[in-house]
């Protein structure tokens, strides 16, 4: 069963995160730890939002240690402009607890 698809501009319900949600996560990673100058051993994806727009925004929320996440904003261009995908926007300093809203 695919996962239902938002109305545009509307985020999607939040969702346990899927194979393809780490995959993006892990493709951003590089650029967040560029952005924050520190590495983060820890990167797993635990639940994430889907928006439609010209392409996807991706909100996703990512345990990189005990109680400490971090929320990613990732943007997947359509696929006929061919482009990375591309952190847009991140929060650092997240708990388990934090709602994974739009930003």
């Amino acid at each position: 069963m695919s996962a239902p698809i938002p109305t545009l501009g509307g985020t999607s319900k939040s969702r346990p995160a899927t194979a393809k949600i780490q995959a993006i996560a892990d493709k951003v990673k590089s650029q967040l730890e560029e952005k924050e100058k520190k590495k983060y051993p820890t990167f797993k994806a635990t639940e994430y939002k889907s928006q439609v727009v010209a392409g996807t925004n991706y909100f996703i929320k990512v345990q990189v240690e005990d109680d400490d996440f971090v929320h990613l904003r990732v943007f997947e261009s359509l696929p006929h402009e061919n482009k990375a995908l591309a952190l847009h926007n991140y929060q650092t300093n997240k708990t388990k607890q934090d709602e994974l809203d739009y930003f």
